[in-house]
């Protein structure tokens, strides 16, 4: 009896370990859909790496699929765009190589959201970051209610500093001085603490990394599996 016990037990331990496998492997194949809105009062072009990009108008929604094992993604939005019939052009904020649809990551200032899917014990990693600048105002909340919606929600271009203000944008300090104490680099690697200009951001937006060792308060996690809504302005 004992012996036909721990044999059964074996295959139900080797059946569950091939549908979790094979869970695994579907999701893989689906992917995760990213949904990204627009409810600026203004026009947005939104870009995706992976993904593209598309022009949003106000209440405009792209929607796209990416791999459900993807790491180092971003999404951001660009701003003041002009781009011809081929898809080239330039962007006062968050422009990508002047292409309509990104190929690459984009440049400052730019507010990203950026995620790591499955990175860690079936977890999804996420963060909205500050530390290349802010352009606009964003909210990431994903389709699984147990995870937190995260968001930077204030206007930060209308109280930038002034030695940190561009058109449609507020540079981060490491940005704009490309100093190793702001960009916790050189030196500063492993002792870097929060400056005047990080405080600023980090005050405006609470979630959001304000400078590259915000981690504590600024990462945030989800089960694997979930599919997550992007607005601009929400």
């Amino acid at each position: 009896m004992g012996g036909r016990t721990v044999a059964a037990a074996s295959i139900w331990i080797a059946a569950t370990a091939t549908l979790l496998a094979l869970n695994a492997y579907m999701q893989g194949v689906e992917g995760v859909t990213m949904t990204v809105k627009n409810q600026c009062s203004y026009t947005v072009w939104a870009a995706g790496s992976p993904g593209g990009g598309k022009q949003l108008g106000q209440g405009e929604t792209w929607s796209f699929d990416v791999a459900a094992d993807t790491t180092g993604g971003r999404i951001w939005g660009r701003t003041g765009c002009s781009f011809d019939a081929t898809g080239k052009g330039t962007c006062n904020t968050g422009d990508c190589g002047g292409l309509l649809s990104c190929q690459g990551y984009g440049t400052v200032p730019a507010t990203l959201f950026e995620y790591g899917l499955n990175k860690y014990m079936n977890l999804d990693f996420l963060d909205i970051s500050l530390v290349d600048g802010f352009n606009l105002p964003l909210t990431v909340t994903p389709s699984n209610s147990a995870c937190k919606t995260i968001s930077c929600t204030s206007d930060i271009n209308a109280v930038c500093p002034s030695e940190l203000k561009v058109t449609d944008g507020c540079k981060s300090a490491c940005a704009e001085f490309n100093t190793p104490q702001y960009c916790c680099t050189g030196d500063y690697l492993n002792n870097c603490s929060p400056s005047d200009y990080s405080k600023f951001f980090k005050a405006q937006c609470p979630q959001a990394y304000s400078y590259a060792k915000d981690d504590a308060t600024s990462t945030f996690t989800c089960a694997t599996g979930s599919n997550y809504n992007v607005v601009f302005c929400g």
